[in-house]
């Protein structure tokens, strides 16, 4: 793990930790992150139980004690697929990988470099499965693909991997959309989860309350603004999949409705990909 991350995951992470099964199939690991240092989004990392057994984590958090034991009682046991959900979701990568070392490890094409430039260190160029830019559909593996359906937003910023559950219809992203307040996430630091001017200005920017404006011109003017016309697309067929849930990373989980939030969030660039831009 690089020194600079000290700043941003807390120093005894199982203290802080949040886990909880939101079904049988979903285990989520919420844990207080501050952006830059300062700003309180949370992180999270997600679990699934495939139909073999098999476990399939994303964003993964710190690997503590509480976490290896209810990974001991949930499916098989067997993490065989590690995946970053972007360039920037990937601190923890190699301990999960040093503790399953046959997993695969899932990703954006731009991690290995920019993992290297970091000074991470180094996974076997075997165990990586990286989606690369202007490929049409995606395959990790056979049981893996049966259950998900799977976008790599390359014209993202932090180039994000979407994946959705097809069993639970449940939407796992990492940046694509946040859920401000993290209020679960910072729920055991003794602490608001809104506590400090530049933590409620983007509280506020990133909320899915309302209208939902601001995080709709923040994406839009900011965040695609690099390659819109990739972005729409990617998000008009995200938008075609069948999900009600949405765990992101930063923010609380969003139960019931998330199919409905993410078109609000995301109307702009829908209505662009309607007509062709």
């Amino acid at each position: 793990m690089a020194s600079s991350t000290s700043k941003l995951i807390p120093s005894d992470p199982d203290k802080v930790m949040v886990t909880r099964h939101i079904n049988p199939s979903i285990l989520i690991c919420s844990t207080p992150f501050l952006r830059f240092g300062r700003i309180k989004v949370g992180g999270r990392g997600t679990v699934v139980k495939l139909a073999s057994g098999n476990l399939a984590v994303f964003s993964p958090v710190a690997l503590t004690d509480t976490v290896q034991k209810e990974l001991s009682a949930f499916g098989n046991g067997k993490i065989r697929y590690i995946t970053a959900l972007d360039q920037e979701h990937h601190i923890f990568i190699s301990a999960w990988h040093d503790a399953f070392p046959d997993a695969k490890v899932i990703a954006p094409e731009t991690l290995p470099a920019y993992r290297q430039k970091q000074g991470y260190t180094g996974i076997p160029k075997e165990n990586w499965v990286l989606f690369k830019k202007g490929e049409q559909s995606f395959s990790v593996s056979e049981e893996f693909d049966k259950e998900f359906d799977m976008e790599y937003v390359h014209a993202h910023a932090n180039q994000e991997l979407v994946f959705n559950h097809k069993p639970s219809r449940t939407l796992i992203e990492a940046d694509l959309l946040f859920n401000l307040p993290a209020t679960e996430q910072h729920s055991k630091t003794g602490g608001s989860a809104t506590s400090g001017i530049l933590t409620r200005l983007f509280c506020a920017v990133n909320s899915t309350k309302g209208t939902a404006i601001w995080q709709k011109r923040f994406i839009w003017y900011a965040i695609s603004a690099g390659d819109r016309t990739g972005y729409n697309k990617s998000v008009s067929k995200i938008a075609k999949w069948d999900f009600e849930r949405i765990v992101p990373c930063h923010g609380d989980v969003i139960e019931t409705g998330g199919k409905g939030i993410f078109e609000k969030v995301m109307a702009w660039h829908l209505e662009a990909a309607r007509k062709g831009q």
